[in-house]
């Protein structure tokens, strides 16, 4: 028989009058328009407790009846780091040889990338997301269900990036497919599988990004 449900009072919650919800939406939103992905990093020192913190924040998302279905690997070791970037650049060249199609790159001209990736090395914190496919329970072994996955830890790593550019860091979410090696790399196990590496640190000086935009609002929403 299942345990009944328990509840308790909301706390924190704050109720805020129409003026200041639309401040704060609109400062939210310019904090986050200035957000950018790069991909030349600084090897400048980043506090630990700023990668922690936004790694809880992250842990706070929403997930299918609370199961937290996510895992981060942080990797700041430099001998990890450049057998995560061999493995990945393997990857990446196998990508842009033959594996991506004509249009696929085609649509990647603009941003100028290829198979080298020496911000796997440079940036100080990489931090590789997994979403558990099920639980194992620590008494009996046995396999225990998560739902959602797929959505619970994209929710989760949204927050985390959020999180990073909040703090004042730089990102960059990288996906070497298939990217199965991160489970070696990092030692994680196989009921978990990683779905990006969030790249972190403070942007190289100079950097450049690319001329680009975001579509507006009309194109992204529906009102009914």
């Amino acid at each position: 028989m299942a345990a009944a449900a328990k509840f308790k009072p909301l706390e924190g919650f704050e109720h805020r009058d129409a003026g200041e919800m639309s401040a704060r939406a609109a400062e939210f939103l310019a904090l986050m328009k200035k957000r950018r992905t790069i991909r030349e990093f600084s090897g400048r020192p980043v506090p630990r407790d700023v990668i922690e913190n936004a790694i809880l924040t992250a842990g706070s998302a929403p997930s299918g009846a609370n199961k937290q279905p996510w895992h981060f690997a942080v990797i700041t070791d430099p001998e990890v780091k450049a057998r995560l970037r061999e493995a990945a650049e393997a990857e990446e060249r196998e990508f842009y040889a033959g594996r991506a199609s004509e249009q696929w790159l085609k649509d990647l001209e603009p941003f100028g990338t290829d198979a080298n990736k020496p911000f796997l090395e440079t940036a100080p914190y990489l931090i590789a997301v997994f979403r558990e496919s099920y639980g194992i329970d620590a008494a009996t072994g046995e396999h225990t269900n998560n739902y959602y996955v797929h959505e619970s830890a994209g929710i989760a790593a949204g927050f985390l990036i959020a999180a990073l550019h909040n703090a004042g860091l730089a990102t960059l979410t990288h996906t070497p497919s298939p990217m199965g090696f991160l489970n070696e790399v990092c030692g994680r196990p196989k009921n978990e599988r990683p779905i990006m590496l969030v790249v972190a640190g403070y942007p190289a000086d100079h950097v450049e990004v690319p001329d680009i935009d975001k579509k507006p609002l009309s194109a992204i929403s529906s009102w009914i």
